[in-house]
């Protein structure tokens, strides 16, 4: 008994682009095209009308974009998986469609070998990045957080710099030295710091303080 093909919808809007996937895998055993639109918006009511298994979409298409037309599938009823297809690799791109909820995200200079794998492994549900798509993800996942200091944090935190003590520091700002306290484990916990000369630092090297003047040497 053979096991059932995977029906494929191809959704771009370069007809030879899509003609060329459409042969690409028609040809290929256990996969079966099921479809093929020319914009996003073509593109959901196919999918909804023939149900496939998993849909290759662009991005950047006319009527309605493949981020857009990627949320309208995932939340109807195909339970189909999308794919992205695309040449287009830049952060922002890749954000968006893993966020409309893409299982994957490819790029047109794929292999027939990894596409086809690929479309296999999205069926079963799992996700799969082309190489620098995925190294692009990690990098900006290990990108250290954008922190911002609120105007009185670093009131606190120039005062700190100046060498001043809680006490100095409150009656500058004319605040209490519990409040403080309170900034500054508000931002020790903001830089991930324990100690205020380390949160100085950290904050001079991330741009949150400006740097002091150098004075005329004497």
């Amino acid at each position: 008994m053979t096991e059932a093909s995977l029906r494929i919808v191809v959704v771009d809007d370069h007809t030879v682009m899509r003609a060329g996937v459409v042969a690409l895998l028609g040809s290929e055993p256990g996969i079966e095209i099921a479809g093929e639109a020319d914009d996003g918006r073509a593109g959901v009511e196919l999918v909804e009308r023939v149900r496939p298994d998993v849909v290759l979409l662009d991005l950047r298409m006319p009527v309605m974009d493949g981020v857009a037309a990627t949320t309208e599938i995932v939340a109807g009823r195909s339970g189909a998986r999308v794919l992205v297809l695309t040449t287009y690799d830049t952060d922002a791109e890749i954000e968006r469609a893993v966020e409309a909820g893409a299982i994957g995200y490819l790029l047109k200079d794929t292999t027939r070998g990894q596409l086809v794998d690929a479309i296999r492994a999205a069926a079963r549900g799992e996700t799969v990045l082309a190489p620098r798509v995925a190294e692009r993800l990690l990098a900006r996942m290990r990108r250290p957080a954008p922190v911002a200091l609120t105007p009185r944090e670093v009131d606190v935190l120039n005062a700190v710099a100046d060498g001043l003590s809680n006490a100095d520091i409150g009656r500058r700002l004319v605040i209490g030295e519990a409040t403080v306290k309170t900034h500054l484990l508000r931002i020790f916990a903001k830089l991930d710091v324990s100690d205020r000369t380390h949160a100085v630092v950290v904050a001079l090297e991330r741009g949150l303080l400006p740097r002091p003047e150098r004075g005329d040497a004497s």
